[in-house]
């Protein structure tokens, strides 16, 4: 007489094999949850996005998501070109951190 939980029949029961697919797909489940968790929440919904990469460097990138349409917006390293333009007003940031445009 044998003690123990492992009978010999025990290996050709379908019901384990059934278990371990239950388990599989449990696991399956948790990382996609765990990856959806990382993600942004409003590059999953059709709201506008912007993004910056590399804020401050020379390769710096704006990426703008409406919806459908992305955006981008390289910089050539260099500071902008104002030849040919003139000054058409001034620009406040109040306390509030809001900017106020006052044309000339």
């Amino acid at each position: 007489m044998r003690l123990g939980l492992h009978d010999e029949g025990d290996d050709d029961d379908p019901l384990l094999s059934l278990v371990n697919l239950v388990d599989v797909f449990l696991v399956l489940a948790a990382a996609l949850l765990v990856a959806l968790a990382g993600v942004p929440p409003g590059l999953i919904g059709g709201e506008r996005v912007t993004v910056i990469r590399n804020a401050g460097s020379p390769a710096m990138e704006v990426i703008i998501r409406d919806g459908q349409r992305i955006e981008r917006f390289r910089g050539d390293g260099g500071a902008a070109d104002a030849s040919g333009g003139k000054r058409a007003g001034t620009a406040w940031r109040m306390p509030d951190g809001s900017l106020v445009y006052v044309p000339e």
